[in-house]
């Protein structure tokens, strides 16, 4: 692999103008946000960076940027509580079980019960566990979830969580 090919394999964390991390970008679209002046390099931790030469100038890239406009973000809604959103927040495996074959969707707290049709007490059951629990409680039925069923959460606020988990870590 040659060093070119290594530099442009490398990506810049983007932050907003109210410093939350957004995105990560290839250093190609960087380049762009820096030269353009969309974004200014943030050095948090010095070292960390990569300088880009063309024949008029010299663009140095942190591995962080900060967007220097107040994007105006999408309005992002909660999903519908339907079999495919389901599905994926719960990674097409059985919450009761962790199969991955014939899958249902069951109600933890039945609708006979008064059980809702919302985020957290619809999880993804195989047809067996949903057979075997049937139209009982978790409790009644003697069952327990692998984990906790919760509504999806933004993406820019899960890419933040993950930023900042990814982070600690390096600095542990």
């Amino acid at each position: 692999m040659t060093c070119t090919t290594q530099v442009l394999g490398k990506s810049v964390v983007v932050f907003s103008k109210n410093y939350l991390p957004v995105s990560r970008v290839n250093i190609k679209r960087a380049i762009i946000l820096l030269v353009t002046g969309k974004a200014e390099p943030l050095d948090f931790w010095s070292g960390i960076g990569i300088a880009v030469r063309s024949p008029n100038q010299v663009v140095y890239v942190p591995g962080q940027i900060r967007l220097t406009f107040a994007s105006s973000e999408r309005v992002w809604k909660v999903p519908p509580v339907n079999r495919r959103e389901v599905l994926r927040r719960d990674r097409h495996c059985c919450q009761y079980c962790g199969s991955t074959k014939h899958l249902t969707l069951d109600h933890i707290i039945p609708r006979s019960k008064g059980g809702k049709h919302t985020w957290d007490n619809v999880v993804t059951a195989c047809s067996s566990c949903n057979g075997r629990k049937g139209d009982r409680t978790l409790i009644q039925a003697g069952m327990t979830l692998r984990t906790h069923p919760k509504a999806p959460v933004h993406p820019t606020v899960a890419f933040a969580e993950q930023f900042w988990k990814e982070q600690q870590e390096i600095l542990e």
